[in-house]
């Protein structure tokens, strides 16, 4: 039985989410579904369950939770959805989308990083991701618009090229700023006559690179 004084780790991670601010009841139960510790490397599992960054393979991180779950409660999305990700790491803001709408493209310039990923979602069950390894700089044409676009690593600016991906409606939400400082989390949304650009929250996260790794 569970020590009150002592709430196990699982239960703590809901708790710290809600403390936070995230109140969409459909993203606390996605993040409460999606298993973090079998998307973080062996060795950090004992940690997989606090609010923290880990490091996982090609110098790269899987970012902490809160920022997993504002990120996601910000694209306000619909089971009709297709999202596109900038930046898969380990899948697990992949699977959490997954959860949340009809299907997820996530693109990966490390291809050992989109490898592992590809596998870890597969035997995981969740068969409506798609990961690519490319560049998040050069979007290919042939995979279309996008309802939702999130940006998992972070860009000086928000090229034009992705935010023209986006759907009438449709909302991108990516860390903005120097690549190796704090950035700020930018959230756009399509309409009418252009973008509307709300910044939110400041945040640090790896440079997002263009061009696919020749290594790794």
């Amino acid at each position: 039985m569970p020590d009150p004084q002592n709430p196990p780790q699982k239960m703590m991670f809901q708790l710290n989410l809600r403390r936070r601010g995230i109140s969409d009841q459909a993203v606390l139960r996605t993040m409460e579904a999606v298993p973090r510790d079998l998307f973080v490397d062996p060795a950090d599992r004992a940690d997989a369950f606090r609010d923290m960054a880990l490091g996982i393979a090609c110098g790269q991180t899987i970012s902490q939770p809160f920022v997993v779950a504002y990120m996601t409660e910000q694209l306000q999305l619909q089971k009709s959805h297709r999202v596109l990700e900038i930046g898969t790491g380990s899948g697990y803001q992949a699977a959490v989308l997954s959860k949340l709408c009809s299907h997820v493209l996530t693109i990966e310039r490390y291809r050992t990083l989109a490898d592992r990923a590809r596998a870890r979602l597969n035997e995981l069950g969740y068969d409506n991701v798609e990961v690519m390894a490319g560049d998040g700089f050069d979007v290919p044409e042939n995979v279309g618009s996008f309802d939702r676009i999130i940006v998992t690593a972070a860009m000086e600016e928000i090229p034009e090229a992705l935010s023209q991906r986006l759907e009438p409606g449709g909302i991108l939400i990516a860390p903005v700023g120097p690549l190796h400082g704090v950035q700020t989390l930018v959230r756009l949304v399509r309409t009418e006559g252009g973008f509307d650009r709300k910044q939110l929250v400041d945040v640090r996260f790896v440079p997002a690179l263009p061009g696919i790794a020749r290594e790794l």
